[in-house]
């Protein structure tokens, strides 16, 4: 039986399409300074219930002219305002920093790392961040921290991306109640930031394609099954330690490299055509794969889409661009 979706109240899609509303007139910036104009503050459900005993308080006071019950009331009463200002400049004068998020993969978590600091000797206690994502089941988990007085620190927070290609940083909201908890003090914040989603790779991943010989050369090796390259020699001294076959190394203890004029007289090239008949995304998917599969393996590879062919290489430069174009393909 299908899944039934329970449609939300229309007092809960109301307030979901005015805090939309609201958050697209953000400005969007990578760095926020929290001032007077970007912090609200408003009691929270613990202080609406002080206000409540504050009020029946003076009630009975007034009622039983019981000097000691305004003595109490005017005292609590004083300790909030006081700690509704304290609980205001916690944030205020706090600027946060979005540090550039690393590239992700599409169906999985993006790391943000955000950077809190401010110029003032005080400490600042108990400060949240989280993500605003209401399409969830339920709210991101708030991230807490303190920071030092003129000092910094920094928070980390995810969110999933929905989708391969370019994607923005959702909306952050920073929050604080320190110290009384009967005031909440919170301020929206829309960073400008993107983040690349390649493809989720395909898993498991399929074998890779057979390797093609360049024309002209005689083949003296072959990539096999196990992503290994074929045609090794005795180590000589020089060799890079990532040509060396670490795994024949620990069967026989005899240092063995990688014949490089062996592997030089191969291609591998990660076609499009030959994914399969699959769907285009299907076929990102395991090209994606196979790409990360080819440079774990060290070997020189290649890639073709419709329109687009990057020519044999490999390094890390080699990987970013292959997954970045099979990110942006359209």
């Amino acid at each position: 039986m299908a899944a039934v979706h329970a449609r939300p109240s229309p007092a809960v899609g109301l307030r979901q399409r005015w805090q939309r509303w609201w958050e697209e007139r953000l400005p969007r910036s990578d760095t926020l300074v929290l001032t007077q104009r970007n912090v609200y503050i408003l009691p929270t459900r613990p202080g609406a219930m002080f206000a409540l005993t504050l009020l029946v308080l003076l009630v009975a006071s007034i009622n039983y002219q019981l000097n000691l019950g305004y003595l109490l009331t005017f005292l609590l009463a004083g300790a909030a305002v006081v700690g509704m200002h304290i609980t205001h400049n916690t944030l205020r004068g706090l600027t946060l920093s979005l540090r550039a998020p690393p590239p992700s993969f599409a169906g999985q978590a993006a790391a943000l790392e955000v950077v809190l600091q401010h110029d003032r000797a005080t400490w600042r206690h108990g400060i949240g961040l989280r993500v605003r994502d209401d399409t969830l089941g339920r709210p991101p988990a708030w991230v807490w921290t303190d920071v030092p007085p003129a000092g910094q620190t920094s928070i980390h927070l995810s969110f999933t991306l929905p989708r391969r290609g370019w994607c923005d940083v959702p909306t952050l909201s920073a929050e604080t109640r320190f110290p009384l908890g009967i005031f909440r003090v919170w301020s929206v914040w829309r960073p400008a930031a993107r983040v690349m989603a390649y493809p989720r790779p395909e898993e498991p991943c399929p074998p890779l394609p057979p390797a093609q010989a360049q024309p002209g050369g005689a083949v003296k090796g072959q990539v096999r099954e196990g992503l290994e390259t074929e045609g090794v020699r005795a180590y000589r001294r020089g060799d890079a330690p990532k040509r060396v076959v670490w795994k024949k190394v620990a069967k026989t203890d005899q240092l063995v490299s990688r014949d490089g004029s062996a592997s030089a007289q191969l291609e591998l090239w990660l076609d499009w055509h030959d994914a399969g008949g699959l769907d285009p995304e299907r076929r990102l998917s395991r090209l994606c794969a196979w790409v990360l599969a080819a440079d774990r393996a060290q070997v020189r590879y290649g890639l073709r889409l419709p329109g687009v062919e990057l020519s044999p290489d490999a390094g890390e430069a080699h990987r970013r661009a292959c997954l970045q174009h099979l990110a942006l393909w359209t």
